[in-house]
C-alpha cells in the first residue's frame, strides 16, 4: 500500500458508516478470512460497508489510491476472488437485510445476504427463488454467475428470477438496472459476474415452494457405478418438473440415520427431491429401488430450508478446496467409463462429483436473453470438487480434479464451463464459455461501465 493510501485510511474511516480494518487491528485476521482455507491473502485495508453510499466511498478510495479491489459477500469464491493481497477488500456482508412482499411474490435482498437469509425470509410466506445448495453461500456471486440448485428444473437459474439490481460502478455511480432501466447493464449482470460493479441490492421473483418438501437418498457401491449412471441417464430426463435428482459420486456420511458399517464408504448416490405429493415421491423411490436395489436408502419429508442446508456440513468453512466444471449433453457410455475410472482415485473423503440435470425452465430461457455462459439446451452440469479437511490432502485431489476434467473433455459439449465452477481465471476458457458474440457484447458493456477494469478479480471480461 502506498504511503498516501496508508495515511488515507483515516479519511476512509470518516467517509463510511461501516468499519475500516487494517493490518494490526485485532479484527483483521477474522475480517480477511474466506471460506476456502487454501486462500490466505492479506489486504491492505478492509472496508465493511453498511450501505451503497459506503460502497461508493470505498470504491472511489480504492481507485484514487491505485488499490486493487476485491469484493467480499459470502466469501465463498472457490478461487479466492473475494480477497486480495495488498489491496482493498470491500466487504458487503453486513448488507444482508431481506424483505419479502407476499402479494407480489418478490424479495429484496442486500448484496451481502446469504442463501440461508433469503430462504428463511421467503419461507415465512411459503415462497422461494431458485438458489444454490449450500446455505452459507452469498447470493451475489451465485446470482451474477448463474445459480443452480434444487429448483432449477422447475423455475430456472437464480439469475432468471432476478428483476433488478442496485449497483455501484467504478466511477462511483449508484445505478438501478432492470428490464426498463439501464437494460444493457441488467442483461450483463445476469451471467457476467462481478465485472460491472458492486451489487448492493437484488430484487427476485419468488415462487410457491414448501414449506415441506420430500427428500430421499439412495446409495450404491463403486462397483455399481456404471449401472447406476446408465439408469439415471434414462430416468431423469423423463421426470416431472416436480422432481429434481442430483447424481453424486460421494463418500457416505457418518449420519445418525445410517448404520455405522456404511459410514465413510465411497460410492454413488441419487438424491431425489420432490416438490409434489409424498405419494409421488415414494413411488419414484420404489421404482428406483426395484430397478437397482441400493446398499442403503433414507427418505423423509423436511422443511425446504432444511433441504437447503443438507450439505452445509461437508462444505463447511475451513476446508481446502478446488473445483472445475463442465457440461455433458448426456451421460454417454464413453463419459460413464471416464467417470467410473476416475471417481475411485480421490484421496479425501469429502471430495466429490455432482451432476445437476438442467432442463425444463432452465431451457425455456432464450440463449441470448441473459449473459449466462454455456448455453440453454438440456444438459448435465458436472462439478468436480476437491475438499480437503487438511492441507496435505489438497495437492493430490487437485491433481485428481484436473486429470478427471481433462479426460472428460472429449465427451463434453465443448462450449466452455459454468463460470461459477472455475477455480482459475483462464481468459481463453472464460471467452469460450460465453462464445464470441456474447463475449463481445459483454466487453462493450464493460468498456462503458468499467473501462479501467477496476473490477477484475472475477472470471474477467476485458473492456472491448
Amino acid at each position: 500500500m502506498t504511503q498516501t493510501a496508508s495515511s488515507g485510511i483515516d479519511e476512509l474511516r470518516a467517509a463510511i458508516d461501516g468499519v475500516v480494518i487494517a493490518p494490526g487491528d485485532s479484527a483483521y485476521d477474522e475480517a480477511r478470512r474466506v471460506w476456502n482455507a487454501d486462500i490466505d491473502r492479506r489486504p491492505a485495508v478492509v472496508a465493511q460497508c453498511l450501505s451503497a453510499e459506503d460502497v461508493r466511498a470505498a470504491v472511489l478510495f480504492g481507485v484514487r489510491n491505485g488499490l486493487e479491489i476485491a469484493v467480499r459477500g459470502g466469501a465463498h469464491s472457490m478461487s479466492g476472488a473475494s480477497t486480495v493481497d495488498d489491496g482493498l477488500m470491500i466487504d458487503v456482508s453486513r448488507l444482508n437485510q431481506v424483505t419479502v412482499d407476499p402479494e407480489t411474490k418478490r424479495a429484496v435482498a442486500g448484496g451481502g445476504s446469504k442463501l440461508a437469509e433469503l430462504d428463511a425470509a421467503g419461507q415465512e410466506h411459503g415462497l422461494a427463488t431458485p438458489a444454490g445448495a449450500i446455505s452459507h453461500t452469498g447470493i451475489a456471486g451465485l446470482t451474477l454467475g448463474g445459480g443452480m440448485g434444487w429448483l432449477s428444473r422447475k423455475h430456472g437459474l437464480t439469475l432468471d428470477n432476478l428483476l433488478s439490481v442496485e449497483i455501484v460502478t467504478a466511477d462511483g455511480q449508484i445505478l438501478r438496472a432492470s428490464a426498463d432501466e439501464n437494460p444493457e447493464l441488467f442483461w450483463a449482470v445476469r451471467g457476467g459476474g462481478g465485472n460491472f460493479g458492486v451489487v448492493t441490492q437484488f430484487e427476485f421473483q419468488l415462487h410457491d415452494v414448501g414449506p415441506i418438501v420430500q427428500y430421499g437418498i439412495q446409495f450404491w457401491s463403486l462397483e455399481q457405478g456404471a449401472e447406476v449412471l446408465r439408469y439415471a441417464r434414462d430416468l431423469i430426463p423423463t421426470l416431472s418438473l416436480d422432481f429434481n435428482v442430483v447424481i453424486g459420486a460421494i463418500t457416505a456420511p457418518p449420519a445418525p440415520f445410517l448404520p455405522k458399517h456404511y459410514h465413510h464408504e465411497p460410492g454413488y448416490a441419487l438424491i431425489v427431491v420432490g416438490f409434489g405429493t409424498p405419494e409421488e415421491h415414494e413411488a419414484l423411490l420404489d421404482q428406483i429401488h426395484e430397478a437397482i436395489p441400493p446398499r442403503w436408502e433414507f427418505a423423509t419429508p423436511m422443511p425446504y430450508t432444511a433441504l437447503q442446508q443438507s450439505i452445509d456440513e461437508p462444505n463447511s468453512w475451513g476446508n481446502h478446496c478446488y473445483d472445475k466444471g463442465s457440461y455433458l449433453e448426456t451421460l454417454s457410455d464413453e463419459a460413464i467409463e471416464v467417470i467410473t475410472q476416475h471417481v475411485p482415485l480421490k484421496s479425501s473423503p469429502l471430495s466429490n462429483v455432482l451432476f445437476y440435470r438442467l432442463d425444463g425452465a432452465y431451457s425455456e430461457v432464450g440463449e441470448d436473453e441473459t449473459a449466462f455462459a454455456g448455453g440453454r439446451s438440456p444438459r448435465y452440469a458436472v462439478f468436480l470438487v476437491a475438499i480437503a479437511p487438511v492441507p496435505e490432502l489438497l495437492p493430490g485431489d487437485r491433481a485428481w480434479v484436473r486429470a478427471f476434467w481433462d479426460a472428460l473433455q472429449p465427451h463434453t459439449l465443448g462450449i466452455g464451463s459454468y463460470v461459477n465452477a472455475m477455480a482459475e481465471n483462464d481468459y481463453d476458457r472464460v471467452k469460450a464459455s460465453y462464445g464470441e458474440a456474447k463475449y463481445a457484447r459483454l466487453a462493450k458493456i464493460k468498456a462503458q461501465y468499467d473501462p479501467g477494469n477496476v473490477f477484475h478479480r472475477n472470471m474477467n471480461i476485458l473492456p472491448g
